[in-house]
């Protein structure tokens, strides 16, 4: 197949041009190379060295019809991955983020009967930030889906979510849960899925909206200061500064490794169903808390880091999250094959290959929440 992915040079995109190049698929990549994702000099970024001199590679911004038009003729699927990440910044940077989400999405539809005619499948990245809490039982086992959580609660050090005044108790989300994001990223990313799955049925052409959790491994942005606990936790552990984490630290998410997801995405685009509209969970199925991240971290660089709770909470953060993939191993045959422990360690040695500048965007980012009034 010929396969246009956006946002080709980053994280995800890389590793799964790579991977669709060895299986014989022709790749071209646009990407527009974030500074914010890639660091100023592109030249250093090791996503986009590993791809660019192997697929057919373009220079250009999802915000652009033009650029689609470049790079959309003789493509039979495209893999929309570009895409601003960033849950808190993007409460304040609110038509930057509905911009290239949505209205980047929106160009890539206009074009369906013209360039884009000949595609026969779009894969979007959607998120499992469209949930927002998720899935949540009471004492009674009764399904609840909570909205965000009260600040009052937040101010008192109550972070579960409860009902009729007792706390919940998380479990897998599927699918079937309704939309809830808690951000305007979260929001963006409903949009986009809900975009792309209409378009595909009136158009009569196949569309699988992948909600993937919190995807981790060897390649991952280290520059990006807003979104990747992984990331952020090592750079600070390296330079054995202390770590601030938010809440009581048993917040968990769902941490599904590079290669997975990268298989996951691969079958849904060689899935042999050309009619086929879906949305699907993509993760590990096991909740990891931040403490448990930061701790086996910690262990494998050797840090002398304090980890400091600190009760701290962002606005608009979930709780816990993680997925039932059911649906994943049913339709795409995807059964995730890392831990979290063996998965931090791969991450970990990639990192001692990289140049890590210890820089204070992460400060920044914080104090950029601050002033907002998100970061309590």
């Amino acid at each position: 197949m010929n396969i246009l992915i956006t946002g080709g040079a980053g994280f995800i995109g890389s590793s799964l041009a790579l991977d669709l190049i060895q299986r014989g698929h022709s790749v071209r990549i646009l990407d527009n190379l974030s500074p914010q994702i890639h660091g100023a000099d592109t030249s250093s970024s090791p996503t986009f060295l590993d791809v660019r001199e192997k697929v057919d590679f373009l220079i250009g911004d999802v915000t652009c019809i033009e650029d689609w038009k470049r790079a959309l003729p003789d493509m039979d699927c495209v893999v929309h991955l570009a895409a601003e990440t960033g849950t808190g910044q993007s409460m304040y940077r609110v038509h930057h983020y509905m911009d290239v989400n949505v209205n980047g999405t929106a160009h890539l539809l206009d074009l369906l009967d013209y360039e884009g005619s000949g595609l026969s499948r779009i894969i979007i990245a959607s998120s499992r930030a469209v949930y927002g809490e998720g899935e949540y039982v009471d004492e009674s086992d009764v399904i609840h889906y909570p909205s965000s959580r009260n600040e009052v609660d937040l101010q008192n050090g109550i972070f579960n979510p409860s009902y009729n005044g007792k706390q919940l108790k998380s479990v897998s989300t599927t699918e079937n849960c309704p939309f809830s994001p808690g951000s305007i990223y979260g929001l963006s990313k409903q949009v986009q899925e809900q975009m792309v799955l209409m378009a595909a049925k009136t158009k009569g052409i196949s569309a699988f909206a992948l909600r993937y959790q919190n995807v981790y491994g060897p390649g991952q942005s280290l520059q990006n200061p807003y979104t990747g606990i992984i990331s952020i936790f090592s750079k600070l552990l390296l330079a054995n500064n202390p770590i601030n984490i938010f809440e009581d630290g048993m917040e968990s998410r769902d941490f599904v490794y590079i290669n997975d997801a990268v298989a996951a995405t691969r079958a849904a685009i060689e899935h042999e169903n050309n009619a086929a509209v879906e949305s699907i969970n993509v993760g590990n199925g096991i909740a990891t808390s931040v403490m448990e991240v930061a701790t086996i971290l910690k262990k494998l660089y050797n840090s002398s880091s304090e980890l400091n709770v600190s009760g701290n909470y962002r606005l608009g953060d979930i709780r816990h999250n993680t997925a039932d993939i059911t649906k994943a191993k049913e339709m795409l045959a995807y059964l995730p094959q890392t831990d979290i422990e063996t998965g931090l360690r791969h991450f970990a040695d990639w990192v001692g290959t990289q140049q890590v500048n210890n820089d204070e965007g992460y400060e920044r980012s914080l104090s950029e929440l601050k002033e907002k009034g998100l970061f309590k």
